[in-house]
């Protein structure tokens, strides 16, 4: 029997099976997992014992907010990358699991679900993205703070359990508008910008993740003696948890590849 792999392990295995299948042919049956993000739609493949085999991504701006806006660019994303993955893999992808933010309208989290089946998945679950990454961290006593592209999404766990679950507006595309206007350059080249120097990008943008950790001390008034553990792509900058917990004054923790958290544990809550 294969050993179970901690969150970290999961992580790294996930990062390395990113645009790389694996040696060993895959048998099924597999888990698939869809994260429609703002600015990137990610695919995550797991085997039957729960690993990664395969993540694949695709730039997106079909959604803001959580709320798709451009359906025919969602489909087409989601389905180009289950074609390829199943070409890379040698099997059929036939049901999926897809994520929405917390406290979206459920038509808008439905209409994630029908961008799913209309791309060829069959049983399509629903999860919030907390929850999502929760299956990934395994946090039994903390916050989960999952930070997108418009929203960040904040989760309450105590005893395993999740306690309390909300979402503020403000995510990676405020950090990408605040560093467009300060290079004087288009927001899509900002955000290369923030992810191929982000130490330089840091000081830039620390007024919004200011604003992000105001949001979350809002949204969690009795959680004050937890820590936090920072999941999504927008926060993946060398120092930003340092930010957060010097306003905050908490402890916070910062995961490796925090931006295939929440696609993991979408993968793991599919049928």
């Amino acid at each position: 029997m294969l050993a179970v792999l901690d969150s970290t392990a999961l992580l790294e295995l996930a990062a390395e099976r990113t645009g790389t299948p694996p040696e060993e042919p895959v048998v099924g049956p597999v888990r698939v997992g869809v994260d429609l993000g703002t600015a990137t739609t990610v695919l995550v493949v797991l085997d039957r014992d729960g690993r990664p085999v395969w993540v694949d991504s695709h730039p997106s701006g079909a959604l803001r907010d959580g709320v798709v806006v451009d359906f025919a660019g969602a489909v087409a994303s989601v389905g180009g990358l289950r074609q390829r993955a199943e070409q890379v893999l040698g099997v059929q992808l036939l049901d999926a699991a897809t994520a929405f933010p917390p406290q979206i309208p459920i038509a808008d989290a439905r209409a994630c679900r029908f961008v799913c089946e209309a791309a060829g998945f069959g049983e399509v679950a629903l999860v919030d993205e907390v929850s999502a990454a929760q299956r990934t961290l395994d946090v039994l006593d903390g916050v989960v703070v999952d930070v997108g592209g418009g929203s960040t999404g904040v989760g309450v766990f105590r005893d395993g359990g999740l306690v309390a679950l909300d979402d503020r507006p403000g995510g990676g595309h405020h950090l990408d508008l605040v560093l467009a206007g300060a290079l004087g350059v288009p927001v899509d080249v900002a955000e290369r910008y923030k992810r191929e120097h982000s130490r330089e990008a840091l000081p830039v943008v620390v007024p919004v993740l200011q604003r992000i950790a105001e949001s979350v001390r809002l949204m969690t008034p009795d959680a004050a003696d937890l820590p936090l553990h920072l999941a999504g792509g927008a926060l993946m900058l060398p120092g930003a948890g340092d930010v957060v917990a010097a306003w905050l004054g908490r402890p916070v923790v910062t995961h490796p590849h925090a931006l295939l958290i929440t696609p993991l544990g979408i993968a793991r809550s599919a049928p």
